[in-house]
């Protein structure tokens, strides 16, 4: 299993958590609004960065 893969199986795991334990839209408000803090959270340049690695991936 590669690093991303627990990562994911990870983010699942938490957000069944979370679903079973909060009502479903702050759940949502949770796993929707923490990877939008830590994208605003990037300089602009680091945003580029970003988005260019994900369209270079994307492409193969």
């Amino acid at each position: 299993m590669t690093r991303n893969h627990k990562i994911a199986a990870g983010g699942a795991a938490v957000g069944i958590i979370l679903l079973i334990w909060l009502p479903w839209w702050a759940a949502l408000l949770i796993i929707l609004g923490v990877p939008a803090a830590a994208y605003l959270a990037l300089d602009p340049s680091q945003r580029r960065k970003l988005r260019r690695a994900t369209r270079k991936e994307l492409g193969r």
